[in-house]
């Protein structure tokens, strides 16, 4: 079954590759997927007549069949060994890096606490990566003690299940979820944002050590070593639907495991996803943008890091504001209300899938807990 991801994937190939009208490409969706032709390389295998029978219109169908060639074509060529020297890889996730240099790693753009700045400014995303650093902040004041990796792992887990839920109620995906075939039964669970993160813990991962011998951040045991016991364990947030495709379960018993082997949400795919998401608003007309130099790809990567900064300073003053007088319960069920009332406007219904709209970050300084008035003095 096509994922949440996969159907968003498909209807960005046929309304801009290919150029299909939005309303035709959300109706031949349902199809494509039927028909087991969910990406380009999966139409591009397929014959012209399979994709005329989906499309009826002969030249749509040549339109979507050749575009998805094309796409294809292109992305086998980018994925060709190059004959040019590579740089040095760097270290892969589980080798050679101890706890603490992988949480390092793991650090995300300094917050900006400058209210004056934050209260001017706007940011242009989706909807998906805002509730995605709502959650990593929010975990910051209700799981203060869990790593960075963790709070991302988990983050990325709320994330997806609520994606999910989004997708069944559009009717992009059909079908019981994992969850609901019961296989979270049994794993401790977690609250985030008013959602039950099912988790796996991490016996042995002390990230808080500088060196620690034959230790990575994979480092999982079946039973507690001595000097954890009484020490929250790290977590992380259990893939149920990776779960079910590797039909294995989610207990480790051997000393060190390979987190590929892992049906977890990783760290690094939360964290990427943060990076790249908060865009600038178009300050300028398209027609006169074009007409100027675009900036650089480092330039581009800076400013959207910059922007997380921005977004991650303005959130950690709402929930700082709050954390005073609530119960870590308490601001985890406001959480989600919160999102919700400075999420991005987009169009309703399937048409407003993965759209993009301004978030403007002083509506979320606006969400803070009201100043108090000192106390009169007697």
């Amino acid at each position: 079954m096509a994922s949440a991801q996969d159907i968003q994937d498909l209807l960005r190939f046929l309304s801009q590759d290919a150029k299909v009208a939005l309303a035709q490409a959300i109706g031949a969706t349902k199809k494509l997927q039927e028909a087991g032709l969910v990406t380009p390389d999966q139409i591009a295998k397929s014959s012209l007549k399979d994709v005329q029978v989906i499309f009826e219109d002969d030249k749509i169908a040549k339109q979507v069949f050749n575009s998805a060639r094309r796409v294809s074509k292109k992305r086998s060529a980018s994925d060709a060994p190059s004959t040019a020297p590579s740089k040095k890889p760097k270290p892969a996730y589980g080798e050679s890096l101890t706890p603490a240099a992988f949480e390092e790693s793991l650090s995300l753009p300094d917050s900006c606490l400058d209210e004056d700045q934050l209260s001017t400014a706007v940011l242009y995303t989706n909807r998906a990566p805002l509730v995605l650093a709502f959650a990593v902040t929010l975990l910051k004041y209700t799981m203060s003690k869990q790593p960075l990796s963790s709070r991302l792992s988990l983050a990325q887990a709320v994330v997806s299940a609520n994606s999910r839920t989004k997708a069944v109620n559009l009717g992009l995906e059909s079908g019981r979820s994992a969850e609901e075939e019961g296989w979270g039964e049994g794993q401790p669970s977690v609250r985030v944002m008013g959602r039950d993160i099912p988790t796996m813990k991490r016996w042995g991962y002390d990230w808080e050590a500088k060196e620690e011998e034959g230790a990575t951040q994979e480092t999982i045991k079946a039973e507690p070593d001595e000097m954890f016991v009484g020490k929250e364990p790290a977590l992380w947030g259990v893939d149920l639907e990776a779960l079910r495709k590797s039909n294995g379960p989610v207990t480790v018993g051997s000393r060190n495991v390979s987190t590929s082997q892992l049906p977890i949400y990783t760290a690094q795919s939360a964290r990427s996803y943060l990076l790249k998401s908060f865009e600038s608003p178009k300050s300028e007309p398209e027609g006169v943008a074009s007409r100027k130099k675009k900036p650089s790809a480092v330039a581009t990567k800076e400013r959207k890091e910059h922007n997380l900064g921005l977004l991650l300073g303005a959130l950690d003053l709402l929930f700082q504001s709050w954390a005073e007088v609530l119960s870590k319960e308490d601001l985890d069920k406001r959480a989600w209300g919160w999102y919700v009332r400075v999420r991005p406007d987009v169009e309703a219904g399937v048409a407003g899938w993965g759209g993009k709209n301004l978030v403007k970050l002083g509506d979320i300084l606006d969400l803070r807990r009201p100043a108090q008035p000192p106390k009169p003095t007697t």
